[in-house]
């Protein structure tokens, strides 16, 4: 009795659930390795790449959700309004929140136009 005898012994429905959980765990491990190999080292909670190919590779499923779940920290978000406040000492941000205090409520009374 070959390999392919074993398998046509195996009731359909089932074969189906085992072809569907086979492509949904490649197509989140392949995910998982390319959010991987995107994501700077600093941005890791190990710190290195290799920790993490062991785990998405060899615990299957599990370890790419895990990874995808808690393997990466939140990137820095960056102030636009930050740079722009330290270079010129903050009169280009205080200009900018003015102008979108009088959009929003108009002009206080007795000043401007």
């Amino acid at each position: 009795m070959n390999g392919f005898d074993e398998l046509s012994s195996i009731p359909g429905w089932l074969q189906a659930v085992l072809a569907v959980y086979i492509v949904v765990q490649l197509g989140v491990e392949i995910y998982a390795l390319v959010r991987l190999f995107r994501t700077p080292d600093d941005r890791l909670v190990f710190g290195k790449k290799w920790p993490w190919v062991i785990i998405i590779l060899f615990v299957n499923l599990i370890g790419a959700i895990i990874f995808l779940a808690v393997g990466r920290t939140a990137a820095p978000a960056d102030d636009p309004l930050a740079g722009a406040g330290a270079r010129d000492g903050g009169t280009q941000t205080e200009d900018r929140a003015t102008r979108a205090a009088e959009v929003l409520y108009g002009t206080r009374d007795g000043e401007g136009s």
